[in-house]
């Protein structure tokens, strides 16, 4: 899946994953797409609760090597 922007959280723990995501998507236009890399094993509950609270929109997950890729349309 192709995306505008990509944050590497891998190695970082909760709940820094979704604070990083927040900062940059507050940088992104509406409708861009952040792909945000995590390892964290909370990373699966927390970005979509975080995408549904904020208004964006989870479209896809991927399994990476080490880590998780998570797609997010900004809201």
């Amino acid at each position: 899946m192709q995306s505008d922007a990509e944050l590497d959280a891998i190695g970082l723990l909760c709940p820094l994953p979704v604070l990083k995501a927040r900062k940059r998507l507050k940088a992104m236009a509406p409708g861009q797409v952040l792909c945000v890399l995590a390892s964290d094993p909370a990373a699966v509950i927390d970005i979509p609760h975080f995408c549904t609270e904020a208004g964006h929109v989870l479209l896809a997950t991927e399994a990476r090597d080490k880590a998780t890729a998570y797609f997010i349309r900004h809201g």
